[in-house]
């Protein structure tokens, strides 16, 4: 499991254009991810072209570097399909944790931009996209060959003051 170890947010790319077939990758590892009652309330909207991509950047203060990306996924709630609607940010997380950690196997570096539940965010990608109602934007993933191939790299982040054995001391 050494991608889980070098996986990192990389927000600097190069300028090289991901490969379809590693896109579908990364797509079909996000659609693996468990979901409650296996509802998979996901959607995504690939965006590649050089101008939606500086228009996304602009709808959210944390998201003014994805303009330098190459690829950017919108991830999407259908509120349609729920069978259990309180349980649909989990499943969302799981589908972003698994494609950031599928680009990181790929050689390529990820940044996870939230979007949900800030309703602003959320709107502005509604309006840019035209989305219809049952669609709802939950996060932004952008992805990019790292500038630094270094970027991708293991950092300990084991702390055992944070873990319990059989009880809360």
């Amino acid at each position: 499991m050494e991608v889980i170890n070098k996986r990192r947010s990389v927000r600097k790319y190069l300028d090289k254009k991901i490969e379809n077939e590693k896109i579908e990758l990364i797509l079909k590892a996000a659609m693996q991810a468990p979901s409650a009652r296996n509802q998979q309330p996901w959607k995504f909207l690939v965006c590649q072209n050089e101008e939606t991509l500086v228009n996304l950047s602009k709808t959210s203060p944390n998201m003014k570097f994805v303009d330098k990306a190459k690829l950017a996924i919108v991830f999407l709630t259908d509120l349609d399909i729920l069978t259990v609607p309180h349980m649909y940010s989990q499943d969302m997380s799981a589908a972003i944790e698994n494609s950031l950690l599928e680009a990181c196997s790929l050689g390529i570096g990820g940044c996870w931009c939230g979007i949900y539940p800030n309703q602003e965010r959320m709107n502005n990608l509604r309006v840019l996209f035209n989305l219809p109602q049952n669609l709802e934007p939950f996060a932004v993933v952008a992805y990019g060959y790292p500038l630094d191939e270094k970027d991708l790299y293991y950092l300990n982040r084991y702390n055992k003051e944070r873990v319990y054995f059989e009880k809360v001391e």
